[in-house]
């Protein structure tokens, strides 16, 4: 496979992603388009440092996996937290969780 396949797949899954993310109301599935915008510069990433024989990209990409590991334990502690006080996780009802 040459770079621009990578690329290409890696844009396709970011652009679903982003209109996941713009057109989800419900929490867990902004956080799992959110996912795949992160696995898509992931791609970016690896493909790059593969075809430019230098190992910064996957440095990148064991940093940036570890912050969406972190990223993930924070979203779902918010929607469970939402689901608590609201018993819903549409994220219309976020609002009210201020106080």
């Amino acid at each position: 496979m040459t770079l621009d396949a990578y690329v290409l797949i890696a844009g396709f899954m970011f652009c679903i992603g982003l209109y996941g993310v713009l057109t989800r109301r419900n929490a867990i599935g902004i956080l799992v388009s959110v996912e795949l915008m992160v696995n898509a510069a992931n791609i970016n990433l690896a493909a790059f440092a593969h075809f430019g024989r230098g190992i910064d990209g996957q440095v990148l990409v064991l940093f940036t996996t570890a912050l969406t590991v972190a990223e993930v334990v924070v979203g779902l502690a918010l929607v469970l937290l939402l689901f608590r006080r609201r018993k819903d996780i549409l994220v219309d009802l976020a609002n009210g969780l201020k106080g």
